[in-house]
């Protein structure tokens, strides 16, 4: 049985080469400390260029550790540059496609793409889907849960969904956002409550405006466990049924809505995965480390097997198929 981890980052060689020759194009450079090197944003947040991050190699050394046998490579959020303005985000996505495909190149046994498209212009980013479909055969894209201001619901990225749908390419969706939140500011707040709010906000309005009623086939992926959603369902259920707000755009109720959806297992708890997998069923979750941030889960076939009552059918969905399906590589 292959092991596939869904929600894995790299930054390609080339594009730490392109942010170091042009800091304002990319508003971030690069610093050396020492024996270490870190990307420093503009905005405040920065992070350090782990081997892991750029080098095939190490990657692949850190999955063996972790038995992984297949990773989907995605950029950091911090790539998606949704604020920058149409010109520029299509030129950073294509410089980031253009190095994940050569990243993927050079071992095709154990990596998949994961690519990025510039939300921020919905035509753009139709045309770099069709682009890294066509060009670098990639079978999923990452976005964040929302663009600067707007919701994903918003009527601007209908055309995305329907040409992402068409192709029957998976959309991941990660938290992206660009300093503090007010009362998050403190403790690192922002990414341990924020970025499961982002999710938990994204879905919420994709059900409640009908986008994932008018969208049946689109295969969605949720990370970190999927925010908050699961866990609040009852809640979100109870309100369709006593407001008639949550029913202006939508007869679907709620629940029905959330099990079309994936999921990825970083919760970092065996109960919580226990309580997602029974939700919504083994075929709806895959396995995710969030690799190499210290917020990723170092061990997550532990993290599956730790999981009460944990059948080998369901193993097998979570670690290999269900990702395998979404990928469309069912076929040995």
């Amino acid at each position: 049985m292959t092991t596939i981890d869904l929600h894995s980052h790299i930054l390609p060689a080339s594009v730490v080469e392109a942010i170091d020759a042009e800091p304002d194009t990319f508003s971030a450079h690069i610093e050396s400390e020492r024996e270490s090197r870190h990307v420093v944003h503009d905005q405040g947040f920065a992070y350090p260029l782990f081997d892991e991050f750029v080098e095939p190699e190490a990657k692949i050394q850190a999955m063996d550790r972790k038995n992984l046998d297949v990773s989907v490579l995605s950029p950091p959020p911090t790539l998606f540059y949704y604020w920058a303005d149409g010109k520029t985000g299509s030129k950073i996505a294509q410089l980031v496609n253009d190095g994940i495909a050569e990243f993927v190149g050079t071992n095709p046994e154990r990596f998949r793409s994961m690519g990025t498209v510039p939300m921020q212009d919905a035509e753009a980013a139709v045309s770099e889907l069709d682009r890294v479909v066509e060009e670098h055969g990639f079978r999923a894209v990452e976005i964040g849960t929302s663009v600067e201001e707007l919701q994903l619901a918003d009527e601007k990225f209908r055309s995305f969904f329907e040409r992402a749908q068409e192709l029957d390419v998976l959309i991941f969706t990660h938290p992206y956002y660009v300093g503090a939140k007010q009362g998050l500011e403190d403790y690192y707040l922002t990414n341990l409550i924020g970025n499961p709010l982002d999710s938990t906000i994204m879905v919420a309005n994709l059900a409640l405006s009908g986008r994932l009623d008018e969208f049946p086939r689109l295969k969605l992926c949720i990370a970190h466990g999927g925010g908050f959603v699961p866990y609040q369902i009852g809640r979100l259920e109870h309100g369709f049924k006593v407001r008639p707000e949550t029913r202006a755009e939508t007869e679907t109720p709620p629940f029905e809505l959330v099990r079309r959806l994936i999921f990825d297992t970083i919760v970092f708890n065996p109960r919580a995965l226990r309580y997602l997998i029974d939700l919504v069923g083994a075929d709806h979750v895959v396995l995710g480390s969030d690799a190499p941030f210290d917020m990723g889960d170092e061990d997550p076939l532990g993290a599956v097997d730790a999981v009460p009552g944990l059948t080998g059918e369901e193993r097998e969905k979570i670690v290999s198929q269900t990702t395998r399906a979404l990928l469309n590589e069912l076929a040995d």
